[in-house]
């Protein structure tokens, strides 16, 4: 297991990337949360909130890439990574995180891209509708995510449809056991779960350490969120331009739920299904979810000049 640490690989395009700042942005509970950003700090800007289990860490290549010429901000949600754990785990403190993390980084009135993997992307759907997300959102790029029934259309458990599918997805998600040291047969059970079979060893090592170092407690906190996940009522209110990102052998949000938001969504600017790739599509196809980035900031944000 050299070459990795416990939040990613240690080295290669993996690797979590060194910030030009970190802050600390506190939410409307008190709940501080670690943020990073990178870049220079005139260029246009994108905003990354990663999924459950993960840190800012899973961005390490979208990071690497974008840094070069945008300023590229990202933040541990609540109890992972470097952000403490908090009581409050619910769409409403994702919501308030993010609202956070925008006022600590963005200038009155500065419009940016936002990102979001899977939870990540709930965040987004969460906060649509308030004035701080309207105020700073110029477009959105919602990755490998839903907006309800997680537990009733995952795929982790190879049975059809049907209650007992459902059931045993739910104690799967709502696990409490200790995930323990990344062996080569925690790798394979998460690469079954959550990647594409051709995954490379370094990308399935490298989300498995950022896995792994989430606190079994907190992993099962969030996942009582998002076996109640309901925010159908808010992608109505994702009116800002929308591109959306599925990995069509997704397991966890399988593309059924991508095509439920372009249905539902009021400006949805593009979808992508990607053959073989599985929920890890920032980590499975680096080069194309960056590039999604990069053609968002260069339809939707506007540098003014000598800004």
């Amino acid at each position: 297991m050299s070459g990795l640490t416990h939040t990613g690989a240690a080295s290669g395009p993996c690797a979590p990337p060194v910030p030009v700042r970190e802050l600390t942005a506190v939410s409307a509970d008190g709940a501080r949360l670690h943020v990073e950003v990178h870049g220079p700090e005139k260029a246009p800007a994108v905003v990354l909130a990663h999924g459950w289990t993960c840190s800012t860490a899973f961005w390490a290549a979208q990071i690497r890439d974008l840094a070069a010429d945008h300023r590229v901000i990202a933040y541990d949600q609540r109890g992972h990574g470097r952000s403490p754990a908090s009581a409050l785990c619910g769409t409403e403190a994702l919501a308030d995180d993010l609202e956070a993390v925008l006022a600590a980084t963005l200038a009155p009135g500065e419009k940016a891209v936002l990102v979001g993997h899977s939870m990540g992307g709930m965040a987004l759907m969460a906060t649509a509708g308030r004035a701080r997300f309207k105020e700073h959102a110029a477009a959105a790029l919602l990755c490998s995510t839903a907006s309800s029934r997680l537990v009733a259309e995952a795929k982790v458990v190879p049975l059809g449809a049907g209650r007992l599918r459902t059931w045993l997805t739910g104690r799967i998600l709502r696990s409490r056991a200790p995930l323990g040291p990344v062996t080569p047969v925690a790798m394979r059970v998460l690469k079954y779960g959550t990647m594409g079979a051709g995954s490379s060893p370094v990308m399935v090592e490298a989300c498995a350490r950022i896995v792994h170092a989430c606190p079994r407690q907190v992993r099962y906190a969030w996942s009582r969120m998002l076996g109640l996940l309901d925010l159908d009522h808010r992608v109505g209110e994702l009116t800002v331009p929308t591109a959306v990102v599925v990995g069509a052998e997704d397991r966890m949000t399988p593309p059924v739920h991508a095509r439920a938001l372009v249905a539902a969504l009021p400006n949805c600017v593009g979808v992508t299904e990607l053959p073989g790739l599985g929920h890890m599509t920032p980590v499975e196809a680096p080069e194309l979810v960056t590039a999604r980035m990069r053609e968002l900031v260069a339809a939707y944000v506007h540098i003014k000049e000598g800004a």
